[in-house]
């Protein structure tokens, strides 16, 4: 029997980065037998389905949009997880990965046990930003949960004490102490949009911003541009 833990998401978008840090503090933290995989899925999307199909049991960490309070966290299982996924995207990685558990289903390989631990996003478009305290705080309980689920599917595991360990799934360049603790100032690295841009007199803000047509989802912009136009 082969279990799956999978973490996806984005570490340079702030909360979205939620499911790489789950899986980089368990691996830190515990150890497994062979039978068990932890892996930082990004956004690979589709790319992950021959993964998905080797497992028996498979344990998905993300944020997703639950339209609750920041920070709360939500478990789902089995059948109703690529519903779910599907209902409120926030990012392309979650679109894949509903594309990856029907790509399983439809060649017939699919774990048999599925579990999808999610917490509530406070903040998303700050890149280069770490998780908001709100989602931060949920790392470990989120990880207890998951630790309760390979217990009642059998699987063993060791706490690793101090000693912790020697290889992180996680690229050094973006363990999560050294992410935070290096992040450039904001006159350095912006945030968000220019100000030295946005203030620029070539241009200036529209009275009707332009809406994607085709979307079901009318308050969108097609992207931060279409906000503005050219002065002639």
């Amino acid at each position: 029997m082969k279990t799956l833990v999978l973490g996806i998401g984005n570490l340079l978008w702030a909360d979205e980065g939620f499911g790489i840090r789950c899986i980089e503090y368990m691996d830190a933290e515990y150890s497994f037998d062979d039978s068990v995989e932890l892996m930082d899925g990004g956004t690979q999307g589709i790319y992950l389905a021959h993964h998905v199909q080797e497992a028996d049991n498979l344990i998905i960490f993300d944020a997703i949009d639950y339209g609750m309070y920041p920070g709360e966290k939500r478990v789902i299982r089995n059948d109703a997880i690529p519903n779910f996924m599907g209902c409120k995207k926030m990012s392309l990685h979650q679109t894949g990965f509903q594309e990856v558990l029907s790509t399983a289903k439809l060649m017939g390989r699919y774990p048999s046990q599925l579990a999808l631990i999610g917490v509530q996003p406070r903040l998303l478009d700050d890149f280069g930003g770490s998780l908001t305290p709100e989602v931060d705080e949920q790392i470990v309980p989120c990880v207890e949960i998951a630790l309760r689920f390979l217990k009642k599917w059998g699987v063993e595991y060791e706490h690793r004490g101090k000693k912790g360990s020697e290889e992180g799934l996680v690229a050094k360049e973006l363990n999560k102490a050294k992410y935070e603790s290096e992040r450039p100032p904001e006159w350095i690295a912006r945030r968000v949009g220019d100000e030295r841009v946005l203030a620029d007199k070539n241009y200036s803000l529209r009275d009707t911003p332009l809406y994607e047509g085709i979307s079901n989802v009318k308050s969108v912009p097609v992207d931060g541009r279409k906000l503005f136009e050219r002065n002639e």
